[in-house]
């Protein structure tokens, strides 16, 4: 049996409950995801750009620095990582590049939108999205793109917004007929449409929970029962991260005194064991220069 990162991904899927999906825009994110027992990692486009860049998620982002930062990740971890690759920065011929660029990075799976390029967060306003004949076509691109046929594509629709619900799923059942592995229809409005949509849809369907956003948070749970497959917190992390980091440098500046943050970080120990010291360690030992012998036992001059 493969052993591809795509094939370990539908490994993954195939079980029966849902895959809960945690967004990581760096490799130390995304190796607490693996330490604290998630099967899957998703890299983030929205938090690449927040924390690479400290930019919006606005289409700022370049393809070769989003696969070079999905190659740190990839290379950090050893689950399965699913990579957002935006519009494919760019038309059909674009989103090729994009494949192969992903996939020798390391990815099991893509994320491909019907944005207009630029993008723009699913959840903002100023959302446009391109004709369904050129995503139809910039998908096949990116299905014919694939070395590993394993390789999960996950096409993402954005319709809601523009268009509303019935051509957001128009979108989605062509996408899942023209052989889309997955399904995302991005940012539902109530409760009843994120309740209906996975029936309507031939293909397992990305929920997608936005803390603050336009759809409504549901537990893990009721979105098991609703029927989604992949359940995605894609920037929880980046941003309670970012609020504790707020905090804490605030409460530093004010009181200059390091000590008082020590039970809100990780130990001295934790922190090395995270990123994997003692296998550093461990290596240095087994190839640092020893002192060479000549065959009589003598040191050589």
């Amino acid at each position: 049996m493969s052993n591809t990162p795509g094939a370990r991904l539908r490994a993954v899927l195939d079980r029966p409950s849902p895959l809960l999906l945690p967004g990581c825009a760096d490799a130390l994110v995304a190796r607490i995801a693996e330490v604290v027992g998630y099967e899957a990692v998703y890299a983030t486009g929205a938090g690449i750009a927040n924390a690479m860049l400290g930019y919006p998620d606005i289409g700022l982002t370049t393809m070769t620095e989003a696969a070079a930062q999905v190659e740190r990740i990839c290379e950090a971890v050893s689950v399965p990582v699913v990579a957002d690759i935006d519009t494919g920065f760019g038309n059909a011929i674009n989103a090729i590049r994009t494949t192969r660029a992903f996939e020798r990075a390391g990815a099991a799976g893509l994320q491909l939108e019907d944005q207009v390029f630029p993008k723009r967060c699913g959840h903002f306003d100023g959302k446009e999205v391109i004709p369904l004949p050129e995503m139809l076509g910039k998908l096949r691109a990116v299905l014919d793109a694939r070395v590993d046929s394993n390789l999960v594509i996950i096409a993402r629709t954005d319709a809601i917004a523009t268009d509303g619900l019935e051509a957001a799923v128009e979108r989605a059942i062509a996408f899942a007929d023209a052989g889309a592995d997955v399904v995302f229809i991005e940012a539902p409005r109530t409760r009843e449409e994120l309740a209906a949509l996975p029936a309507r849809v031939p293909v397992p369907l990305v929920a997608n929970m936005v803390e603050g956003g336009r759809t409504p948070l549901a537990t893990v749970d009721e979105l098991s029962a609703y029927g989604y497959r992949i359940i995605l917190f894609a920037n929880t992390a980046l941003r309670v991260g970012a609020a504790a980091v707020r905090d804490a440098l605030t409460e530093l500046r004010t009181t200059g005194d390091a000590s008082r943050l020590q039970d809100r970080m990780l130990s001295w120990e934790d922190r090395q064991a995270l990123v994997d010291l003692p296998r550093f360690e461990a290596l240095d030992e087994r190839y640092a220069p020893r002192p060479l012998r000549a065959k009589d036992g003598g040191a050589r001059t």
